[in-house]
């Protein structure tokens, strides 16, 4: 008997949109390992060249012109691509494509992000007869997401359900799962055998994060928490960012018995168990992992966008507050150094998750409409 293929779409524009590709694969092949699964990042893998060259020019842009990057995403709001965006897409990826899906001959495509969308979008237009599933990876649904030839969105609240419906989209054809998360988010680690790991103590601990392009190390506030490390232990993930990684290595600050400072890790779920405490940009992927884990958020400089709006959603629903000053940071060092109140707020937290999100339910309901 064939087994089922699953084609996984994205773009390296931030990391989330990838993560989310292949925490669903995985989670796919865990709940049956009769599953094939294949995650692609379709510019990266087309077009080797070109494809990095425009991530890079979209970092920069992030990273030097957030208000421009907030503009367009609110100009293009309830836009979908563009014509012209789509002709271009189609010159560029159409055959590749194409040829990647007649090689593979998958079973269904899910694709994580707006571009590889559109070019099956298109391609369906054209003939191509394999169901197609948006996962949005935000706490939002831009226009650039919808498309007619989408047989099935996936997406993260509902929310996100609602505005696509106030699009015209009609609710059979909208799936509320949630944004899947690796399966070693599923469980609780031993907080004891990951301290041994990480040469960490039993000591309040706070992780910070900065996204699938890391913190950056002129951030003051980020330079503030070191105030507590004789009492607080500190983790600081870079990412991909080696140069921070480096300048904060050789800051006297940052050299301390209870300062971690480390580079590109795929153990984050155990640092969020061994951690009372997450800071981070508020990156779709990142909050959805620290949702599943039930850790207490601090968001920091949400680029304009989607990051905003999933930092509202987060901060409303009572699962984190935005990092604005110091002061937040001293009440919530305060508050991690208080085993009985930490403990409860935890517990509290994981209580709400289990009303609102199942870390396996996006993997489950792509299985049961798989069926």
């Amino acid at each position: 008997m064939r087994k089922k293929r699953v084609l996984l779409l994205s773009e390296g524009f931030g990391s989330g949109h990838t993560q989310a590709a292949y925490a669903l694969a995985v989670g796919l092949r865990e709940l049956n390992p009769n599953i094939v699964t294949r995650v692609i990042e379709l510019g990266n893998f087309l077009n080797p060249v070109i494809g990095p060259l425009i991530v890079s020019a979209y970092k920069k842009t992030v990273s030097k012109q957030p208000k421009l990057v907030g503009i367009v995403y609110r100009r293009q709001y309830k836009k979908s691509l563009n014509r012209f965006t789509q002709l271009a897409l189609h010159r560029i990826f159409y055959t590749h494509t194409a040829q990647v899906i007649s090689q593979l001959k998958p079973d269904l495509i899910v694709c994580t992000h707006p571009v590889p969308n559109a070019v099956v979008s298109r391609l369906k237009r054209l003939g191509l007869d394999v169901p197609l599933y948006t996962l949005i990876t935000d706490y939002d649904a831009h226009g650039t997401w919808t498309s007619p030839e989408v047989t099935k969105y996936l997406v993260s609240t509902p929310l996100v359900q609602k505005k696509l419906m106030e699009r015209g989209i009609p609710s059979s054809r909208i799936e509320v799962t949630g944004i899947p998360v690796h399966p070693n988010f599923w469980r609780i680690n031993e907080k004891t055998e990951i301290r041994l790991q990480f040469d960490l103590k039993p000591l309040p601990t706070v992780l910070i994060m900065g996204g699938g392009w890391g913190i950056m190390y002129s951030d003051n506030l980020l330079k503030y928490m070191t105030k507590w490390r004789d009492s607080i232990q500190l983790i600081y993930c870079v990412g991909s960012n080696d140069k921070a990684r480096e300048k904060m290595l050789s800051d006297p600050q940052y050299q301390h018995p209870n300062i971690k400072v480390l580079g590109f890790t795929r153990e984050v779920s155990k640092l969020m168990d061994v951690s009372d405490l997450l800071i981070t940009k508020p990156g779709g992927m990142t909050c959805t992992e620290g949702l599943s884990k039930g850790i207490p958020m601090l968001f920091y400089e949400p680029i304009p966008g989607q990051e905003e709006v999933n930092c509202e959603y987060f901060v409303e629903s009572g699962f984190g507050e935005m990092l604005v000053s110091t002061e937040t940071i001293d009440k919530w060092f305060s508050l991690i150094q208080e085993p009985y109140t930490s403990f409860q707020h935890r517990r509290d937290l994981l209580s709400k998750r289990n009303e609102q999100y199942n870390p396996m339910q996006c993997s489950r309901a792509v299985l049961q409409l798989m069926q």
